[in-house]
């Protein structure tokens, strides 16, 4: 059922230092080595476990038979240090991850566009008719419109105007479509239609025509007539530049989206990240940036890789929990860390009020699992028959590990689901031994 150090089926890449070649460099210099984000003692050979992993696989292969956790399980747990499989079961098996897709999102944007990628609004003048540009940034808030129609409206003052028409251009993204594995109900629940203009996270139908009657309701409280309605077009040549607002880091939005597992963010980065690889903002476009990037500069391996979104909406999504812990590998990869550290800091920590592991969501709660609150950070998953939680935790041994547990079709409550998956990642961590 389940397999240590020995187990085959990785197919990654060699790192700078190849885990065997690092394992052999540690036993001749007998000396302790930083690991990951971290410090952690010296790695031990690949054919062996220590006695705390050894009791850590050996607790996994009783908890994971679990009513509540069914049949339909992939898991796998790694030591974040030396790349050795602690304890794997199913773990190729490709199955629906959920939000847990967003990993895979945040790792391709923040590589394809940088840390410190803003995505900037702006607003334009031609003709009698301001025109806001949406550039793709989900963050925006009344405040930066309120800001945006300030100095709008100066402009057009200081050019003896008082009157104009407002139109909106959310053309850097195509018309929205459902992905593949969507449902139209999902609209206007938990996702929007992907607009490259919107407001405040809307999951209204039209954010960008939403955006822009707020924009044109603040340009009137500024004195500035608006005449008829919003409309939407595309900003021709020859336009004057009056205001332009440019979003926090990209890796703040991507703590903000892992923290609350914002499907609109992920959706707007999925485009985003095809437009910075040269590619179409499609679903498409975008899944074909996330594979090449995963695959060719960290050396995951995309077999039985499937998704279709950037959210993990999707119910066609296939991933094997092998992948995913793949994915946090490379997170925790001192050579990745300038790149991907927003994700190591966007994970929801178990316990956090606000994140989708707060108490509000009943996560960690448990007499099983509540030892681990403040000790595991892990993203989350769940659809309809779909729970999942991948992750980093620091054992009593000093070691950081990194876990990834997908379960589907379970036939227990989702409720009792989560409280499961909650109780492998405090068995991860060794405070429930």
């Amino acid at each position: 059922m389940s397999s240590a150090s020995t187990a085959g089926g990785r197919h990654r890449k060699p790192k700078s230092v190849s885990p065997a070649v690092r394992r052999t460099l540690i036993v001749a210099a007998a000396a302790p080595v930083a690991g990951a984000l971290f410090t952690a003692p010296s790695a031990f050979a690949a054919d062996q476990l220590t006695p705390t992993e050894q009791r850590i696989s050996d607790n996994l292969d009783t908890r994971v038979v679990d009513e509540r956790i069914g049949s339909t399980f992939s898991g796998v747990v790694l030591d974040a240090e030396s790349d050795t499989v602690i304890w794997s079961h199913d773990a190729q098996t490709a199955l629906m991850p959920a939000s847990n897709t967003k990993l895979a999102t945040a790792t391709a944007a923040l590589t394809v566009l940088g840390p410190d990628h803003r995505f900037t609004t702006k607003v334009v003048y031609d003709n009698g008719t301001l025109t806001i540009i949406g550039g793709g940034d989900r963050t925006l808030t009344t405040d930066d419109i309120a800001a945006l129609a300030k100095d709008a409206a100066a402009g057009l003052r200081s050019a003896g105007l008082n009157t104009v028409k407002v139109r909106i251009d959310d053309s850097l993204f195509p018309e929205p479509e459902l992905a593949p594995g969507w449902t139209q109900n999902y609209y206007d629940d938990q996702v929007a239609p992907v607009r490259a203009l919107s407001l405040n996270g809307s999951l209204n139908t039209d954010t960008g025509i939403e955006a822009g009657e707020a924009f044109a309701r603040q340009l009137s409280e500024q004195g500035i007539t608006v005449e008829g309605g919003v409309t939407r077009g595309q900003a021709g040549p020859g336009t004057v530049p009056v205001a332009e607002h440019a979003s926090e880091a990209l890796s703040s939005v991507v703590k903000q989206m892992l923290k609350k597992s914002d499907n609109s963010i992920a959706e707007a980065l999925l485009r985003a990240t095809a437009l910075g690889s040269g590619r179409p903002a499609t679903f498409d476009g975008g899944v074909e940036a996330v594979r090449t990037v995963l695959s060719e500069r960290y050396g995951v391996s995309m077999d039985n890789f499937v998704i279709r979104d950037g959210s993990g909406l999707s119910r066609d999504n296939r991933i094997p929990a092998q992948t995913i812990a793949d994915i946090l590998d490379n997170v925790t990869e001192p050579a990745n860390r300038d790149v991907l550290r927003s994700i190591d800091e966007g994970l929801p920590v178990a316990g956090e009020a606000g994140s989708t592991l707060g108490p509000e969501w009943g996560r960690f709660d448990t007499a099983d699992s509540k030892c681990a609150v403040g000790e595991v950070k892990a993203k989350t998953g769940t659809l309809t028959g779909a729970a999942a939680l991948s992750g980093l935790t620091k054992g009593e041994d000093g070691r950081w590990r990194v876990f990834a547990f997908v379960d589907n079709d379970s036939p227990a409550a989702a409720a009792d689901v989560k409280d499961a998956l909650d109780g492998l990642a405090a068995t991860v961590n060794g405070c429930w031994a």
